[in-house]
């Protein structure tokens, strides 16, 4: 059994800090007196972010570390980096998205969605796996979303060069996240770390502004009436984080701080297994 957690001193590593629900994370935690690793992308944009965090709660242990994590040498930059500096990580918040409209590729020729939200989680997450089990008892955090509903994995075109849509693309993404935290989290059985999956709700973040035409103007002004806060936004991914009662809870999504069912599709073992083949061939991982 985990021992009693406790997130003061742990040491978390949130990506996409500088904004969002990443960012909100990032101030709770250290508000509660975490050690915090931001993970950004832009050094202007994650400086200004981890001075805002500092000031406002009161912990100077906020440090940034920048990646662009749809490359995957910058993926294996700051894994490296990371585990030159810290010989710990207790908490990883893999937070950091985006939806294209257009189809565009990453620089290492693959679909730009595809390339950030799920390859980017898949591979950070394997490269300080050893680092995390060290650490035990520890968190594994993905967040995912409830368009996972709408989307398929087909291995034959997982570039979408024959037919992309932006959000098909997006919700792609998110069903890869969940397929990806429930293998993950049968793989680590029994190490006392745990991986879980949320959805945060509909939040009014910068994800938005890539929407193009009329339903990306609409999605814009309808979120900032009836679209949550960020705080709202993140308050899952916070509990997940924090919270005692979660201990030694793996493999399961939440919502609204509860465990909720994902889609049917989404708890397909086979499809998970090869999933998991696919991405660690597509990562160059051994």
């Amino acid at each position: 059994m985990e021992q009693k957690w406790e997130i003061r001193h742990k040491i978390c590593m949130v990506t996409g800090a500088n904004v969002g629900i990443g960012k909100e994370t990032a101030r709770a935690l250290a508000s509660a007196g975490a050690r915090v690793i931001m993970v950004c992308r832009s050094r202007t944009r994650g400086e200004a972010a981890r001075a805002e965090i500092i000031e406002q709660s009161g912990n100077d242990e906020v440090e940034l570390m920048l990646a662009d994590l749809s490359v995957q040498a910058d993926v294996r930059k700051l894994a490296a980096a990371f585990q030159r500096q810290h010989e710990a990580l207790h908490v990883l918040v893999n937070n950091a998205g985006a939806y294209f409209p257009q189809r565009t590729e990453s620089a290492d020729g693959l679909e730009m969605t595809w390339a950030l939200n799920h390859l980017g989680y898949f591979l950070l997450t394997n490269l300080l796996l050893d680092v995390i089990k060290r650490s035990a008892p520890a968190r594994i955090i993905n967040v995912s979303s409830a368009g996972h509903t709408h989307g398929t994995i087909d291995f034959d075109d997982l570039q979408m060069r024959r037919n992309y849509g932006g959000f098909q693309a997006y919700a792609r993404s998110k069903l890869a996240n969940l397929l990806f935290t429930y293998e993950l989290a049968r793989r680590l059985a029994g190490t006392a770390v745990t991986v879980n999956a949320l959805h945060p709700g509909a939040v009014n973040t910068n994800i938005w502004n890539n929407v193009d035409g009329l339903l990306g103007r609409l999605l814009r002004a309808v979120g900032k009436f009836y679209f949550l806060p960020v705080e709202a936004g993140a308050a899952t991914a916070i509990y997940l984080a924090t919270s005692p009662d979660v201990t030694g809870v793996t493999g399961q999504y939440f919502a609204k701080q509860k465990a909720v069912r994902s889609s049917p599709g989404s708890y397909r073992t086979d499809v998970a297994a090869r999933l998991w083949d696919v991405s660690t061939a597509m990562t160059g991982l051994n």
